[in-house]
């Protein structure tokens, strides 16, 4: 196990949950995530001048949904991010652009029960640069459905973050050894210098 993955061409940047009910700490389920979600911006921003796709996620709460009512039992916060809230709007220091899709999913992975994966595909996305919190949760969660999707996933580790430095780093193992790749944003930033993508916005393919 903790091989690397074969990259693609065309990258994709999937960040996951770094709504407010995350990022900011005054909630309950929020911590200060600032060094990460300014680093996700960065990456952001190369992406966009590339015309790499960019996908969304936010948590949200469903009372009519079971998996919704079974997770608020380990956690009522949960139910305070209820679609429109402010817990559940995305963290302006992303300035998410009006065509970047943003997934409003009921589970854990990016994946489950919403369009995450036809959008990726559309896209034309062969690998998948995940951002967000949490790093043991939903970032997981997400970077496990998206190998078993046939899209390779890389995790920026200075792009993910968590409550506890514990569960971050024990998280982070465990995706490298079974799961994902591990890189840095400025590894991950040479990447998408070096895709596709930044090529056809160069007039080079």
């Amino acid at each position: 196990m903790g091989k690397s993955l074969k990259w693609g061409e065309h990258p994709a940047v999937l960040v996951v949950d770094f709504s407010l009910g995350f990022t900011d700490p005054s909630f309950s389920l929020g911590c200060d995530l600032s060094d990460e979600v300014a680093a996700t911006g960065r990456l952001l921003a190369a992406a966009r001048a590339i015309g790499a796709p960019v996908i969304f996620t936010t948590q949200i709460f469903d009372e009519t949904h079971p998996g919704s009512a079974l997770w608020r039992q380990k956690g009522s916060s949960l139910g305070e991010l209820l679609p429109g809230s402010r817990w559940a709007e995305l963290d302006p220091e992303l300035s998410r652009q009006p065509d970047e899709p943003v997934i409003a999913k009921l589970g854990a992975s990016a994946l489950f029960e919403t369009d995450g994966l036809s959008l990726l595909q559309d896209a034309g996305a062969d690998t998948v640069l995940v951002c967000g919190a949490t790093t043991s949760g939903c970032v997981r969660a997400s970077v496990v459905d998206l190998l078993q999707s046939g899209l390779a996933p890389i995790v920026v580790t200075d792009c993910v973050g968590d409550r506890a430095a514990s569960q971050h780093e024990a998280s982070l193992v465990d995706m490298a050894a079974k799961y994902a790749d591990l890189v840095t944003s400025d590894v991950a930033l040479d990447y998408l210098r070096e895709s596709a993508w930044a090529a056809r916005s160069a007039g080079r393919a």
